[in-house]
This record gives C-alpha cells, sequence and structure tokens, in this order.
C-alpha cells in the first residue's frame, strides 16, 4: 500500500511567503502608479490607476499638440468670444501665477483636433467620465474622493475633499465662452471629447459639496484637460 507523502511547513514559512506576495503586490501597485508622462514642452505629469483607468494627477498644460505644432495662444476677450477654432490660455491671462498648479485652459476646439494628449493618452469620452464617477459610488460622493483635500487650493469648506483617489483635482476655474474668467478656488471642471452640437460634454466640482457634476457646455468655453491612457 502506498503512502502519501506530506510536506509540513512551519507557520514562520507560511507567513514568509505571505509577506513576500504582498510586498511583490504593493511594488507592483507602486510601480503603476510611478508612471510618468511627458509632453511636448517637457512638462512631466504624474499618474494614478483608478479602477480599470489610469489618470494624469495634474491639469494638462502643453502649448503643442503631440506633433509639435503650437496651440494658438488667445488672450483678448473678444476674440477669445469669437473662436470657432482651436485656442488656449491661461486663467487670467497669468502663466506665471497660474500654469503651476492649475494647468491651461482650451476651448473644446483644441480637444476636437485630437492632437492634445500625449501620444498613447487622450482626452476622455463621456463615457469614460462616467465609468470613473460610478466606480466611485456615483456622483454625490465622487467629486470629495478626486479632490485634493484641504485649503491650500480650494476655498473653505472644500466640504468632503479626501482624494483618496490620488486624483488631485484642483480648482482651476475656467473662461466663459464670452472670455471672461471666474470662480478661481471655488470650481474646477475638465473637458471630454463629447460633443451634442454647439455643446461639449464636461465634468466639474465644487468647494461646497463632493458632488461630481456632468453637464454640456459652449465649445467655446475655456477648461481644464485631464488625459487618460489608451
Amino acid at each position: 500500500m502506498k503512502h502519501k507523502t506530506r510536506i509540513w511547513l512551519q507557520p514562520t514559512v507560511i507567513l514568509g511567503f505571505i509577506l513576500i506576495f504582498i510586498i511583490h503586490c504593493q511594488k507592483d501597485n507602486d510601480d503603476k502608479n510611478n508612471i510618468t508622462v511627458t509632453d511636448m514642452d517637457g512638462n512631466v505629469y504624474h499618474t494614478v490607476t483608478i479602477g480599470t483607468q489610469v489618470w494624469m494627477v495634474e491639469n494638462l498644460k502643453t502649448t503643442k499638440y503631440n506633433d509639435g505644432t503650437a496651440i494658438p495662444l488667445v488672450t483678448n476677450e473678444t476674440t477669445w468670444s469669437n473662436l470657432t477654432t482651436p485656442g488656449y490660455c491661461w486663467l487670467n491671462n497669468d502663466s506665471l501665477t497660474y500654469k503651476n498648479p492649475y494647468g491651461a485652459l482650451y476651448n473644446w476646439y483644441v480637444v476636437n483636433s485630437n492632437k492634445l494628449c500625449p501620444t498613447n493618452w487622450h482626452v476622455p469620452t463621456e463615457g469614460e467620465w462616467t465609468t470613473l464617477m460610478n466606480y466611485l459610488g456615483g456622483s454625490d460622493i465622487a467629486g470629495g474622493k478626486l479632490k485634493e483635500a484641504g485649503t491650500i487650493h480650494w476655498l473653505t469648506p472644500n466640504t468632503g475633499a479626501t482624494n483618496e483617489t490620488g486624483f488631485t483635482a484642483l480648482p482651476g476655474s475656467g473662461r466663459s465662452y464670452t472670455g471672461q474668467f471666474g470662480l478661481l478656488n471655488k470650481f474646477g471642471n475638465w473637458w471630454s471629447s463629447t460633443e451634442e452640437n454647439e455643446y461639449a460634454f464636461a465634468v466639474g466640482v465644487n468647494f461646497d459639496d463632493s458632488h461630481l457634476g456632468s453637464f454640456f457646455i459652449i465649445k467655446k468655453s475655456g477648461s481644464s484637460v485631464r488625459c487618460v491612457k489608451d
């Protein structure tokens, strides 16, 4: 009669295997979240994995398309309001103060070029923003999980802000389709690539609630951009 051979491992050996496995998984996660991306201006962006998506942690601030072509800088209020072609600006037309950390404000015609984000990255669709929102538990609480915590950039009370995702959403304000700036430290919003007639889909967060809003705004407006990995 054959006897089965049994191998007994000491508890300390088993614990060692478990610790090695945990450390290995942690390293894999750290590696995923330590990837950086560089745009045509040489700006470096950090990234974070949220669910099945990989997002840039900073707002885009490139002045060039990913083929090296310059994006028109438009500072004049009237000129901005008449644009039906690509244009970008800095908040309050002051790059020295606002390029870091808020990035640039682009009209949707820049987004529609499909050349704004670095290669292998793109401006998210409405569906991709919705995927992020649903993964974070829905629109009522997703904003708080995305917002940078504290009041260094956000106006008090920055309701519900935990930044538990590492997305670090900032109140980069925006530029209206009439060319005016406003809502600094109160509001941040980001374009999608999804359009509907003269409007395009965007999302936004406010200083006084934890909501992630979704809405359609006029394409001439200036909004921030976050890129997502292809």
